[in-house]
């Protein structure tokens, strides 16, 4: 039976013969249900029609975007490590071409995600890979295809590598993570945030949304408490 994928955000459901009744994602308000309404697709069919685009951003750090944009846009990065690398957030195709990349540039140890918007088929690369998924507690309700590889933690922090520490910060969700990369930008570091954190137009800004699409704000103590969670 096959996979049906979510058009308009994304999201993989259980094996069935006919496609669901509604996306639990979109009918929240932090996504949409298109005015077209709710459709569907399959990994299969995906696949026919698009492909990934990657672009290194920096030695050891792989964008992956799937084009034509399907879903919300989302992208993964594939981040080299020299004890393993790590899928940070996750796109619903996984084709061959993107298997045998992944697997050139040595694998994938590990999948964490910022947030449920970002779960697409992280259960299809987890198995692919052999890798768990890093998932935070908090943002398990929203978990809609389960999967022995899903592993779910608790608290503000957790490391899941050498200079690789996840941080939650909720806000856009309960769960809502960012992952610290020490080694990143020379040695500056960087900060992969999916959109938990997101960058303004105005590039020395960032700004926290409870929904970016309809534009409902988070509280002010939210946004500090954010800020304040990253400032160290």
């Amino acid at each position: 039976m096959p996979i049906h994928l979510c058009d308009a955000c994304g999201t993989s459901f259980p094996e069935s013969e006919t496609a669901p009744d509604s996306c639990p994602i979109c009918e929240e308000e932090r996504q949409y249900v298109p005015a077209s309404g709710q459709s569907w697709t399959t990994a299969e069919e995906l696949a026919a029609t698009h492909s990934n685009l990657w672009k290194r951003h920096e030695p050891d750090l792989f964008e992956i975007r799937t084009q034509p944009k399907f879903g919300i846009g989302q992208r993964a990065f594939l981040l080299r490590t020299p004890k393993g690398n790590i899928l940070w957030d996750c796109i619903a195709l996984l084709d061959p071409a993107t298997e045998d990349i992944a697997h050139a540039l040595g694998g994938i140890n590990a999948i964490a995600i910022s947030h449920p918007h970002y779960y697409t088929t992280m259960q299809d690369w987890a198995r692919t890979f052999d890798a768990p998924v890093h998932l935070h507690a908090l943002d398990r309700e929203w978990v809609l295809r389960p999967d022995d590889r899903l592993s779910f933690w608790e608290g503000n922090r957790k490391k899941i590598g050498e200079g690789l520490t996840l941080l939650r910060l909720g806000g856009h969700f309960a769960g809502g993570t960012v992952l610290h990369w020490r080694d990143g930008a020379e040695g500056r570091g960087a900060l992969l945030s999916g959109d938990i954190v997101q960058v303004a137009a105005d590039n020395s800004r960032v700004s926290f949304m409870w929904s970016y699409p309809n534009m409902l704000p988070l509280a002010a103590a939210t946004v500090r408490r954010m800020g304040d969670a990253m400032e160290p």
